[in-house]
């Protein structure tokens, strides 16, 4: 069968792109821009993607169109397959019917933390039985996989659930479609201020995913957040278990001998209030512990003991644009994160700040999700980027006062609408040492490597004027 898929280098359907390329389908895609790591991973798997929507992409017809939800109606393609009468579904449909139906489905929902928690649980399931590999479909590329998606041979599928709309023409969250039998809910914000009206909208929506869970499955839930108690309250009819300070399962930190500070490099997980394993790993930051308990809890109720998960976490290298080291110039380092909430972005913050200590944090932010670019988080945004030393806001053409928003950071916020600006800053004051931090849901303008070989390029030039001089001397 040939499968067209419109929206193709978006998380979610290139995953699916993935899964049926692996279930023997023809499969071609057409996207307005894509940019790593989707687009590379695309293309590893020899999949075919044509830039733009016209709708000579869609000649000859194929068998079938699977439609990403950033289209709606006035699309160019999105006419074409309606005026010919293409057969069509959406993603999150063709997912339910053509790879869920017969798994033991683990799906991981809320604001943050989704990606890495879905990809904790995937390998946890992964490293307690080889050789019957769980599938899945993630938001971000696993360092451990390489790939966002595997179709798998074993009973087990683990699938990030997206509370955002399906298609323009199914308007419920696309989670609705799974049916899990585990289910992880890590918390729950105010996001997606594009499609819902405020946090009571979305509250239902988790309700109508909570209505779905059979009496034989088990929810998680993080027991500090109150949104998913109002939403466990409304009706549940499946066994839970919480997560967190004084949850079923809770993490005490364990510091290193002589460390600047408690990183969450290391912690002792208690079930019950027994001790049930302790984990020494490479990521860092209370939310990424709170990451960990989920998908632990998640494992044990899929039959891992949880001692076994938490010796295996040593081994977990973390996933692709969250808090990823890209490279390291003259003693400088630059992570990419796809931090785009302010609770996201502060807590990034902490993490890295508890790892690094005092030395100095630059943080480049791009506002480009939706939410933020409509201002909704903005009152938000300053607070968020507090434990930076210095700020560097890409804004151009924003819907809001973007000034005087970062102006409680004084002077050390700066406000630039265009990455080369950027890029020309902080190579004139970066030194040894520093951390770059940046943050955006979307490719930036590949500023990663620019800066990269900016650093390079400028701080050699520096040393060389410096030599210059003292040979003058």
């Amino acid at each position: 069968m040939h499968l067209h898929i419109l929206g193709i280098c978006g998380t979610f359907m290139a995953g699916v792109a993935i899964l049926a390329r692996q279930l023997g389908h023809e499969v071609t895609g057409q996207d307005a821009g894509a940019y790593p790591p989707m687009r590379d991973q695309l293309a590893a798997e020899g999949i075919l993607v044509q830039e733009g929507y016209s709708p000579e992409h869609l000649q000859p017809s194929p068998d079938c169109v699977l439609v990403g939800n950033a289209l709606s109606r006035g699309n160019p393609a999105v006419e074409y397959l309606l005026d010919h009468r293409l057969p069509f579904l959406s993603g999150p449909a063709w997912l339910a019917e053509n790879v869920l139906r017969d798994r033991w489905v683990l799906a991981v929902a809320g604001t943050h933390g989704k990606t890495t928690t879905a990809a904790l649980l995937a390998f946890l399931l992964d490293d307690a039985n080889p050789a019957a590999k769980p599938g899945f479909l993630i938001g971000g590329i696993p360092q451990n996989f390489g790939v966002s998606a595997r179709l798998g041979d074993g009973p087990f599928f683990v699938v990030e659930g997206d509370e955002y709309d399906t298609a323009f023409f199914d308007k419920r969250s696309k989670f609705i479609h799974y049916g899990p039998r585990t289910l992880v809910l890590n918390n729950l914000e105010f996001d997606h201020g594009d499609i819902f009206p405020d946090l009571a909208a979305i509250e239902t929506q988790f309700h109508h995913l909570v209505r779905t869970i059979p009496g034989n499955g088990r929810i998680l839930f993080c027991e500090e957040e109150e949104a998913l108690g109002r939403v466990l309250a409304r009706g549940c009819w499946t066994p839970v278990e919480s997560f967190g300070s004084a949850g079923t399962w809770r993490a005490e930190h364990r510091q290193e001998p002589n460390a600047a500070a408690n990183d969450g490099s290391r912690f002792a997980v208690r079930y019950r209030g027994e001790e049930v394993g302790q984990v020494h790993w490479k990521l860092i930051g209370q939310h990424n512990i709170q990451n960990a308990l989920g998908a632990i809890a998640a494992a044990h109720h899929a039959g891992v003991p949880a001692a076994s998960s938490c010796r295996a976490l040593a081994g977990f290298r973390g996933v692709k644009r969250r808090l990823e080291e890209r490279g390291t110039v003259h003693d400088i380092t630059i992570y990419d994160d796809f931090a785009h909430h302010p609770t996201a972005i502060a807590t990034t913050l902490a993490g890295l700040r508890a790892r690094v200590g005092d030395r100095r944090i630059i943080a480049v932010f791009e506002p480009r999700s939706n939410t933020m670019r409509l201002g909704i988080h903005r009152d938000a945004l300053a607070p968020a980027l507090a434990d930076a030393d210095l700020v560097w806001l890409h804004a151009p053409g924003l819907d809001w006062d973007a000034d005087s928003v970062i102006a409680p950071l004084g002077p050390g916020a700066h406000l630039r609408d265009n990455i080369d600006a950027i890029i020309e800053d902080i190579v004139e004051i970066a030194r040894p040492g520093d951390q770059i931090l940046i943050m955006s849901n979307g490719g930036f303008g590949g500023i990663h490597q620019r800066l990269l070989a900016a650093l390079e390029r400028g701080l050699r030039s520096q040393e060389h004027v410096s030599a210059s001089r003292q040979d003058r001397d």
